[in-house]
């Protein structure tokens, strides 16, 4: 069975098509015949050696990908979620060795996977699980009440958007981040608020709440320079594991997103927010498989709006 997969670790170029073995559900589980994948900047990590020592464990091939849509095509036995034989489905998977979602097919437990949002392809699909479970998940940890004030940087992303569609549905005021060019965008998910992006941003969100902001979901990975912006006794999380020191009485968590897996009962809100128009689905555009280094190449250049798909 092929997937898009790396023997050792380097820039785009070590991603190739590898042979995998062929996988079945067992019990709880269902497999996808796979027809699209994200790429996001956790991909890109896989890749390029930053969490090596994570994937000794196992021998190469690696196949990286956390975001997955396709068609059912194998149930195990004690599947209770509601899905069969030939649905429609998304789910997020927790890479591990060859177990990633660059793959034809791919194994999950039932409670990882849910339908599709109604109305939309496979391609766009893809874009939801991962990034729509860490929004849920910061915003979760936040513990933000309606009319408090949200902060969001790297608000243009693809988290970041997720964080300001949520969060506007559940009644808070948020500001946010962005360059010139992504001001439109920004607005169009429902930003109160948006300032210029930048390492000191945390200055500008202050000019509009002195006190400081309620709870901060920090996108752009500033870490220690947005903290500045969060009132004493607020709350702060980030999503490559910051957890600040606890100044100001100020409370940090780190969002990750594994501690999510299996989840189905967010997983499956997130599919009806998309169908009912509260989340906003993105996509950059989409490469075959075979091309797959060029979705790397062009995420770690910069600039991208929405995510790059893999296809198979």
């Amino acid at each position: 069975m092929r997937a898009v997969g790396l023997m050792t670790h380097g820039g785009p170029e070590v991603l190739e098509i590898v042979e995998v073995e062929e996988v079945h559900a067992g019990p709880g589980q269902v497999r996808i015949r796979v027809q699209a994948v994200a790429v996001n900047p956790t991909d890109t990590l896989a890749r390029n050696g930053s969490r090596a020592e994570l994937q000794k464990v196992d021998p190469p091939p690696y196949v990286p990908g956390m975001d997955v849509a396709g068609i059912i095509d194998e149930v195990g036995a004690d599947v209770t979620t509601g899905v069969k034989l030939g649905d429609a489905v998304m789910g997020m998977v927790v890479p591990n060795g060859s177990h990633g979602a660059y793959r034809e097919q791919i194994v999950l437990d039932a409670r990882s996977v849910t339908h599709a949002p109604a109305g939309m392809s496979p391609v766009q699909a893809c874009t939801l699980p991962m990034n729509g479970l860490t929004a849920r998940q910061s915003l979760d940890l936040l513990a933000l009440k309606p009319g408090q004030v949200l902060a969001v940087t790297g608000a243009a992303g693809a988290y970041g958007g997720y964080v300001i569609q949520l969060a506007k549905s559940e009644g808070l005021t948020v500001i946010a981040d962005a360059s010139e060019a992504d001001e439109a965008l920004v607005q169009s998910f429902g930003a109160d608020i948006i300032v210029r992006r930048g390492d000191d941003v945390a200055d500008r969100f202050r000019e509009h709440f002195p006190d400081g902001v309620d709870g901060l979901a920090d996108g752009a990975v500033l870490n220690e320079k947005a903290i500045a912006a969060v009132r004493d006794g607020g709350a702060f999380t980030a999503v490559r594991g910051f957890s600040g020191d606890g100044q100001r009485g100020i409370r940090f968590t780190p969002t990750q997103v594994r501690n999510y897996d299996g989840e189905w009962e967010k997983l499956d809100r997130l599919r009806q927010q998309a169908e009912d128009g509260v989340l906003t689905l993105r996509v950059a555009d989409s490469y075959p498989a075979e091309r797959a280094s060029e979705t790397h190449r062009r995420l770690e250049a910069g600039g991208t709006r929405g995510r790059l798909v893999i296809t198979f």
